[in-house]
């Protein structure tokens, strides 16, 4: 993992550099998080990876390291499932990475300049921006923040799995396994099902 994609932008003169990345467009139920990242620091942080090829428990060891790193400038946006049927998964993807840089900038009273983005995406704020396929596998910044996001939003199945024991969403955090499909069968779907996504349209 490393930082040549930051340093070759600031070496034009930008300073803010912001690495972004989601978490959970895919799943039939929960929000789309995304997280932005700033790093100040000379070498990465040892370990970050693009969080689909890190364990779990690993992850979450990270994103608390990550998280309370002096270098680390981190921000967290969250869209939640009747927003994504409102506006669709592109669009409440778009929102939860314009929430992440803007709770980035009100938490440490910075101005990004310019936004590192993973895959084919464009956002549509006043900011200079790149699109890098695979972003989170070889920027340090985008991989950060794909670690934050997807621990964060893990997190918020688990808090939901209590409210909606019936569903396991703490095994599998939404996304249309076999069981979660199962289950969908039996019960029908619940409030943060997002009702616009197959099968569950179809209830």
């Amino acid at each position: 993992m490393s930082l040549k994609e930051e340093n070759r932008i600031k070496k034009q003169g930008y300073k803010y550099v912001l690495g972004l990345d989601e978490a959970g467009r895919g799943p039939l139920a929960g929000p789309v998080t995304a997280a932005a990242v700033y790093y100040k620091g000379v070498n990465p942080i040892p370990g970050v990876n693009d969080s689909k090829k890190i364990s779990p428990k690993k992850r979450e060891i990270l994103a608390f390291k990550l998280m309370n790193h002096p270098c680390v400038f981190w921000g967290l946006g969250i869209v939640s499932a009747r927003d994504i049927d409102r506006i669709n998964i592109l669009e409440a993807t778009k929102l939860a990475m314009q929430k992440a840089i803007e709770d980035l900038e009100e938490k440490y009273k910075i101005k990004a300049d310019y936004l590192i983005l993973d895959g084919k995406m464009n956002l549509d704020v006043l900011i200079k921006q790149i699109s890098i396929v695979k972003a989170d596998e070889k920027v340090f910044s985008c991989s950060a923040a794909s670690i934050i996001a997807k621990v964060a939003r893990d997190k918020i199945m688990v808090k939901m799995s209590k409210k909606y024991p019936e569903y396991l969403f703490e095994k599998h955090k939404g996304y249309g396994t076999k069981v979660h499909l199962n289950l969908i069968k039996e019960h029908g779907p619940c409030s943060i099902h997002r009702k616009s996504f197959k099968p569950i349209s179809d209830y």
